[in-house]
């Protein structure tokens, strides 16, 4: 088995991934007990309960991802490398910023907008991230399937409202 040569940057990735997450449970907190128990939802909506170990499974493995990118030593494929980080971190922005716009602002009309620039700048990111090392482009999969799930979500929503 091969050892981890620098499990402290491994575990700060993971932390700085778990801060977006962080930042947004505080808009999601102040407004989940409010405004969004009056809204209609569709039916597919899960309960309260999921959507806290869902995302902390997730933002592990964005922070594990991210870190496989950073440590992938490349030589012809620097500037795919440098895209797949810009874009990562362009992402993980606008993951932070939706709950902000859903919640804070109470506007799931500008939510889907934006989750959908999200899903577009995973998808490319996952493209990038195949290009650098493979396995971090799978760990980003889960995710990108719960943002498409995130997205019918918000539709819904903001359809039904």
């Amino acid at each position: 088995m091969k050892r981890l040569k620098h499990p402290l940057k491994l575990i700060l990735f993971i932390i700085l991934c778990h801060l977006a997450g962080i930042f947004g449970s505080i808009f999601t907190a102040m407004n989940v007990q409010t405004w969004y128990t009056e809204l209609y939802k569709p039916w597919f909506t899960p309960p309260a309960w999921v959507f806290a170990p869902v995302w902390f499974i997730l933002y592990t493995l964005m922070g594990i991802a991210i870190f496989l990118i950073y440590e992938k030593r490349v030589l012809l494929k620097r500037k795919y490398k440098h895209l797949a980080i810009a874009f990562f971190w362009a992402q993980l922005l606008l993951n932070t910023i939706w709950s902000p716009i859903f919640f804070g602002l109470q506007d799931p009309m500008l939510a889907f907008f934006e989750i959908i620039l999200l899903l577009i700048v995973l998808i490319i990111t996952i493209f990038f991230f195949t290009k650098v090392e493979r396995k971090a482009a799978f760990l980003l999969f889960p995710y990108l399937i719960w943002a498409c799930f995130a997205a019918a979500l918000n539709a819904g929503i903001w359809l039904l409202n």
